[in-house]
């Protein structure tokens, strides 16, 4: 049974989709689905803010070497663009729009399958849960850069 319920959910357009000028492209498929903005903003983001955001693998190794430092020169190498979507299920289809992670192991069809290169260059970033898009909408966005009544 399809999830009814209403969510917001944080997107960041990383900087190899901006870079590549795909901006209008994603965000047109996202709101294909119906969803709706409640928030959009192009942002420079910086090593405190990315420290805080992907805390969760600031010891990660791949291949011998710390992942953070390379994923802190990526992230920083231009801006991205935060954007807060709501509609029913949306946390869950966004990331099916998406595709998985490693975009080599996306199909074509997906965001990532399409436009992305791999694991880091994804082309976006989506919340994986309720519990993260909550934490995360409070990260990128205030309170009043969110508004309900777009549509």
């Amino acid at each position: 049974m399809p999830n009814t319920k209403e969510e917001t959910t944080l997107i960041l357009l990383k900087p190899d989709c901006v870079r590549k000028n795909l901006s209008g492209t994603i965000l047109k498929r996202l709101l294909s689905e119906g969803f709706r903005l409640r928030g959009i903003k192009m942002i420079q983001l910086d090593e405190p803010i990315l420290r805080e955001h992907y805390a969760h693998i600031l010891d990660l190794v791949v291949n011998g070497e710390l992942l953070f430092p390379k994923l802190l020169d990526f992230m920083t190498s231009s801006p991205v663009i935060a954007i807060a979507l709501k509609g029913p299920g949306v946390i869950v289809r966004v990331r099916e729009l998406l595709g998985p992670t490693n975009s080599q192991k996306a199909d074509k069809g997906t965001i990532r399958g399409d436009y992305g290169t791999d694991s880091m260059m994804n082309v976006c970033h989506a919340s994986d849960s309720s519990e993260s898009a909550e934490i995360e909408l409070k990260r990128f966005f205030r309170e009043e850069e969110l508004f309900d009544s777009l549509n």
